[in-house]
């Protein structure tokens, strides 16, 4: 099963550092039933850029959680057993848990399919989405309007191997 655990840079360089994403729990974002059903579409690619989309979200709340990080959303696409993949069958529809999986043990770097990150134009949408989080979290309409706007920035596709090019820069 492909999964999506969102980091932030300094996180990616730990994880690199360690050669493993972790200690587990890990909250990961993956192409769960309450997904599909959310988006209503049998298209695997659809389905996953969701689940992408889901993760780079929660990447915004780790940089919002941490002001020194570098403003760029993180996410690292990893390959693992379907049965190291657990959802909450309870939240399956909650708006706030779709694609929500945990993983309990650490996931070894190695099986990581790839890295997905914000370019450089993309850090004072994301810095500024950062720091509206939490009053959009709370219905603040203008804040949420802020946030969507780190949406419209793709992120990145880079190899695995890259990951060393990444943290350096």
């Amino acid at each position: 099963m492909r999964v999506y655990v969102p980091l932030t840079l300094p996180a990616l360089a730990q994880a690199h550092r360690a050669g493993e994403l972790g200690p587990g729990p890990l909250t990961a974002y993956a192409v769960t039933p309450g997904l599909r059903e959310w988006y209503v579409s049998d298209d695997i690619e659809e389905l996953e850029y969701a689940a992408l989309t889901r993760a780079a979200l929660g990447s915004l709340r780790l940089l919002a959680a941490d002001p020194g990080a570098v403003r760029k959303r993180v996410v690292v696409a990893v390959d693992i057993a379907d049965g190291a993949v657990h959802a909450d069958p309870d939240r399956a529809l909650d708006p706030d848990a779709l694609g929500e999986v945990r993983l309990e043990a650490a996931v070894p770097l190695a099986k990581a399919a790839a890295v997905h990150v914000d370019a450089d134009d993309a850090a004072v949408d994301v810095a500024k989405a950062a720091e509206a989080l939490a009053a959009a979290d709370g219905g603040d309409a203008d804040a949420q309007f802020v946030v969507d706007g780190a949406d419209d920035h793709e992120l990145l596709w880079f190899a695995t191997q890259e990951i060393e090019h990444l943290i350096a820069g």
